[in-house]
């Protein structure tokens, strides 16, 4: 029986981050995934990158989506008001399920200066009023598997035969790739995943087009998305380097997103800021 050969990625768009200088306290911002291509990202919404001091991300709510908050450098207070209090440090990261009525603020602890990327998943439609939950994934409980000259940290889906522990209510996949000079790896996803990477640091070659791409270069990949097997991204290190990937089954809904809710129609936009100013999101997060 001849074998089926797995649907080879490659880089389908790339962009190279640009940045906003806000000043104080919210230092530096800039869009890895652009809110306005949010259709393209499907089911995510909008990645940012923010260097903060405290007093940026103070107490805020949320409705209908998910946020994905990896720590590049610096320390993250994560305070909630259902009674959760952690920090998070470099290459840890905290999955929210804001689902119907999150209230949470993320601050920079004592004089940091902290370095963030969050992503926002959209929750389909039924699953938008669901209880708001928080995990943390502390670095050192993301298995890691090694390969020559690198090695990959899964913190979400299965992958290179471990599993991540983000328990996401939309399934998604999540991992860091770090490599020596020259390293190669064959990166496997379900085929039918919308999927997009980000370099964090180095240069590196993607797919059969042997696309280039540095630090602070972001990239979606392509995909077939009626498939139902595996997909592999050929990935070469031309120097010491790192970059995240990420992946999920498009929801294929309307989507409304204005300013921190995230749901189907403008009506229920308006509802949801009706509902915080009614006290229905409960206390402030201090």
């Amino acid at each position: 029986m001849t074998e089926l050969t797995p649907f080879q990625r490659d880089i389908k768009n790339h962009w190279n981050v640009t940045y906003n200088q806000n000043g104080y306290p919210h230092v530096q911002q800039g869009w890895v995934l652009h809110p306005e291509r949010q259709k393209e990202f499907d089911p995510f919404i909008l990645m940012a990158e923010d260097w903060f001091k405290r007093g940026t991300f103070s107490d805020h709510p949320h409705r209908g989506f998910q946020t994905i908050t990896y720590v590049v450098d610096g320390r993250l207070e994560h305070i909630d008001n259902h009674g959760g209090h952690s920090i998070l440090e470099a290459g840890d990261v905290q999955y929210m399920n804001a689902g119907w009525a999150a209230r949470h603020a993320e601050e920079a602890v004592d004089d940091d200066l902290i370095h963030t990327l969050q992503l926002w998943l959209n929750l389909p439609k039924s699953l938008k009023t669901t209880k708001t939950s928080y995990q943390n994934i502390y670095v050192e409980d993301a298995p890691v598997v090694s390969f020559d000259k690198g090695r990959i940290r899964v913190y979400s889906g299965e992958i290179a035969g471990v599993k991540g522990p983000m328990e996401s209510v939309v399934p998604i996949t999540m991992a860091e790739i770090s490599f020596s000079a020259g390293g190669f790896y064959t990166h496997v996803l379900p085929e039918n995943h919308n999927a997009f990477l980000y370099v964090l640091s180095g240069e590196l070659e993607f797919g059969q087009s042997k696309t280039a791409l540095r630090k602070t270069n972001a990239a979606t990949l392509t995909c077939n998305e009626n498939g139902t097997g595996s997909s592999e991204l050929i990935i070469k290190a031309n120097t010491r380097s790192k970059v995240l990937i990420y992946s999920g089954v498009p929801i294929k809904e309307e989507v409304v997103a204005y300013g921190p809710f995230v749901m189907n129609s403008m009506e229920e936009i308006q509802q949801a800021f009706r509902d915080y100013h009614d006290g229905k999101f409960g206390q402030p997060a201090v």
